[in-house]
């Protein structure tokens, strides 16, 4: 198992360009698995979990050639996929999960998802009820998790559904299984969710409706293959973010970063925190809005976090925690209940480890409240638990920045999942993380 030790260090610096953007290349592997055509893909992330999702089309018969940079992926058209030969695993990938089982709704053949231990204990009613309604049949363990045992050839129609929780891979699951339903899908959203799915629908040629929170599409249309520019991820941005913002005398650039504004309220959060952050040189790249950033550290105050730009930061919240412990008061997070079933719980493994660190947060049933720590350091040293959850692990590196002695971080294994490369693009910027995974390597070697 991985640990990550994190050397206190005095700021940041330079020019970055982070990984992929993990929920584009999800999306753009499934899209153009069941486009007529060629597909080339720029900018993949080659993150375990979008790799998951990548050799998941593979199995259900999808030619999809990867060179390590570049992935050219051969579509089969939307009824061209195959019987799996096996379960498909998806290991910690929720969105790689619930995306796919909507799409695998509408398929003739039987397939069963599993995925790793943290994946396997997160909710799935919240997809596999509105499927059921269309007339899909998926079977789950009695917790309402997975595996799931997906029933091929079943007739699905459309439904006009109203979520009760802001969530994108829901409406995601229930567009890829609208495509293969009779009649419309509507989907209706309480509060603005990334739309990624909806943009690249589009981007493939297939029509896709929204207006005022609600998204609508017919079934039985045809995607066409082209090309698709990944942008650079804004979840694994706010990392860096943190760092330049809560490290005096830190500047950075990050470069090409998707601005998608369903995705920007880490921007507005840090900047009502009163974040010195620039959008520079806004452009468009394969449908989606990027930008450069310019990160300069500034005081930071406590805040209210409004419940509006909860669902639009909802990946973020891990490194903003970290930012509220460096302000000037108190914030607060209300709204936010998601984030006890994401990867792991992060509002009560968050104020743990806070609490480890010497800063007083209290864990509430739908947020956090954080009093900060303004001095010069904030952070005592100390070990704490990520809990296998990859944005906690990350958060808590950036933490070391204002720490009085080393942060050791443990269980950071599936910071691959997300952020391939951190810790050498951290040491790029300044921030000193040792990973015990890159020492034992170097052991290995060094034995041979």
């Amino acid at each position: 198992m991985t640990d990550f030790i994190c050397q206190p260090s005095s700021s940041v610096s330079g020019e970055l360009r982070v990984p992929g953007d993990k929920s584009i290349s999800h999306r753009a592997i499934m899209l153009a698995s069941i486009a007529e055509g060629v597909t080339d893909i720029s900018g993949f992330l080659h993150g375990e979990d979008s790799l998951k999702t990548l050799q998941a089309f593979r199995d259900l018969g999808v030619q999809i050639d990867d060179n390590g940079e570049d992935i050219c992926v051969h579509g089969v058209g939307l009824h061209g996929l195959q019987a799996p030969q096996h379960e498909l695993y998806m290991g910690n990938s929720g969105t790689g999960m619930r995306l796919l089982t909507g799409l695998l709704a509408g398929q003739p053949f039987d397939s069963i998802l599993t995925g790793d231990a943290s994946l396997s204990s997160r909710p799935m009613l919240r997809i596999i009820n509105p499927l059921t309604h269309m007339g899909a049949v998926i079977e789950c363990l009695p917790e309402g998790t997975a595996p799931l045992h997906i029933r091929g050839g079943q007739s699905l129609h459309g439904i006009d559904y109203s979520m009760p929780v802001a969530s994108a891979q829901v409406k995601s699951a229930l567009l890829l299984a609208g495509l293969y339903a009779e009649g419309e899908t509507c989907i209706s959203e309480p509060a603005p969710t990334r739309d990624h799915t909806e943009r690249m629908l589009r981007g493939f040629g297939y029509p896709v409706h929204s207006t005022d929170g609600r998204v609508c599409l017919n079934g039985g249309g045809v995607l066409t293959g082209g090309a698709i520019e990944v942008p650079a991820d804004i979840s694994s941005a706010a990392f860096f973010m943190v760092a330049a913002s809560i490290a005096p005398g830190s500047e950075l650039l990050l470069t090409h970063v998707g601005i998608n504004p369903t995705r920007t309220g880490v921007i507005d959060i840090l900047r009502l925190m009163g974040a010195d952050i620039e959008i520079l040189d806004e452009r468009e790249a394969g449908g989606e809005p990027v930008a450069d950033l310019r990160v300069r550290h500034a005081p930071l105050k406590g805040i209210d976090i409004p419940t509006e730009t909860v669902p639009r930061a909802i990946d973020e919240f891990p490194a903003l925690f970290i930012a509220a412990a460096c302000a000037e008061g108190v914030t607060r997070l209300t709204g936010a209940e998601e984030l006890r079933v994401k990867e792991s719980d992060r509002i009560q493994v968050m104020a743990d480890g806070l609490q480890t660190l010497g800063i007083t947060a209290r864990a509430m049933p739908d947020g956090i409240e954080i009093e900060g720590n303004p001095g010069q350091t904030v952070f005592n040293g100390g070990r704490v638990d990520s809990e296998g959850d990859h944005r906690i692990a990350m958060a808590f590196a950036v933490a070391a920045l204002r720490a009085s002695g080393s942060i050791e971080i443990h269980d950071c294994d599936n910071v691959d999942t997300s952020f391939p490369g951190f810790v050498a693009l951290a040491a790029e910027a300044g921030l000193q993380i040792e990973s015990t995974a890159d020492a034992a390597e170097t052991v290995e070697e060094d034995a041979e």
